[in-house]
């Protein structure tokens, strides 16, 4: 009898890896994904997009680097905003962030709905007892 009940456990945990992996498929499918792959390949293209995008990057980093040896001025801070704002302003970015919020939402939405049946919230950390606070 162990030997079915394994052989149970091994077809529940297959059946659940497929169903799994059509999920995903399902939501490679979906406008939001498609949208999203679409405006990200859109902006990997633009060459406007990744240069604004290189010196924010640039410029972030520089002021982690100086909030962490506490040289950080609000200058910097001004600077990093005003880089990210140039970035955004991008119609190409804006598109692109539009559709990362959107498939954020969706994906949210799927979140709730996988984890109801089961009252765990897989998007945040699972096992309640244990977590530090």
């Amino acid at each position: 009898m162990s030997v079915d009940t394994k052989a149970d456990v091994s077809d529940d945990e297959t059946s659940v890896e497929e169903m799994a992996t059509e999920l995903g498929e399902a939501i490679a499918d979906t406008p939001e994904y498609r949208k999203f792959e679409e405006t990200k390949a859109e902006v990997e293209a633009n060459e406007e997009a990744q240069e604004k995008i290189k010196k924010f990057e640039r410029l972030r980093q520089e002021f982690m680097l100086a909030r962490q040896t506490g040289e950080a001025t609000q200058e910097d801070v001004t600077k990093v905003q005003e880089a990210q704002e140039d970035l955004h302003s991008l119609p190409v970015m804006s598109d692109y962030l539009a559709a990362q919020d959107e498939l954020s939402s969706r994906l949210e939405d799927l979140n709730r709905a996988i984890s109801a049946p089961i009252a765990v919230d897989f998007g945040q950390q699972a096992g309640g007892c244990c977590q530090d606070e």
